[in-house]
């Protein structure tokens, strides 16, 4: 990437209304699971948890419930305005390129769909891992995208739009931002070469219909990056096309896989 400033580093700007509704739409998709599985990580109360890409906050919201008000949640986002002060939660308007904003360590450190994001990510784990108490667990929710196989479309035309437009966004413009959508399947190992063991992992996935929370997660995600798409060859009567399927009832197809992973440090 030429450009340096920090709106060029992220795919995705959540200082924007659409940035606002995706944060949204994937505290609806992905809480759940995330929910379940933060559930199985042992913090106790008076704990120390970290919440990288914090969003909304719904996740440092559940940490704290748990680490009580004598604990700490240190809640970290580029952007701290879907942030709502809480009591046990500490914000920081911070990016974690530039290291972690206060000092571990942390008994939970989390990040949802944060490291796919950085091309630094093998690094920035390393800090995590470090940052954590012996005995800590570091938890990352990542998302794949393996081609996500349409069940029903209104046409032909449609599915094949449907395609070409994920076909693009993930093997063209989602790797010319330093992002990947493989690292979802390399974190198990990567936290094993981090020192973290032992280390357990858990996929998600399910069927999304046009106008459900999903649909409207990869509608709003071609919307933000409409004039990266437009510079690959899409054209915007096919990207007005696709954001109509995806709020088509008679769209039917799998959504992206949601990995979570967990890893121990040793102590």
């Amino acid at each position: 990437m030429t450009d340096t400033t920090q709106a060029a580093r992220y795919l995705f700007d959540s200082d924007t209304d659409l940035g606002a509704q995706q944060l949204a739409l994937l505290e609806e998709l992905l809480d759940e699971p995330t929910f379940r599985f933060l559930d199985t990580v042992p913090l106790a109360p008076g704990g120390r948890a970290l919440d990288l890409g914090a969003g909304g906050g719904s996740v440092a919201r559940r940490l704290a419930s748990r680490t009580g008000p004598g604990g700490e949640v240190v809640a970290v986002d580029l952007a701290t305005e879907h942030l709502p002060e809480t009591e046990g939660i500490t914000l920081h308007r911070h990016d974690v390129r530039d290291g972690l904003p206060v000092p571990g360590p942390f008994d939970l450190i989390h990040a949802r769909l944060l490291l796919m994001h950085l091309p630094e990510r093998l690094a920035l784990l390393r800090t995590l891992a470090d940052a954590l108490t012996p005995g800590g667990h570091l938890v990352l929710g990542e998302m794949s995208a393996r081609p996500n196989r349409v069940l029903t479309a209104p046409t032909e035309d449609d599915r094949r739009l449907f395609e070409r437009v994920q076909r693009i966004a993930h093997e063209v413009v989602t790797p010319s931002r330093g992002a990947s959508f493989q690292w979802a399947h390399e974190a198990y190992g990567a936290l094993l070469d981090a020192g973290l063991n032992p280390v357990y992992s858990e996929e998600f996935s399910r069927t999304t219909v046009g106008g459900s929370p999903a649909c409207r997660l990869h509608r709003n995600y071609v919307l933000q990056a409409t004039p990266l798409l437009l510079a690959e060859g899409l054209t915007r009567s096919e990207l007005d096309r696709y954001g109509e399927l995806m709020l088509d009832p008679g769209f039917r197809a799998w959504f992206y896989q949601f990995v979570l992973v967990r890893g121990r440090k040793a102590g």
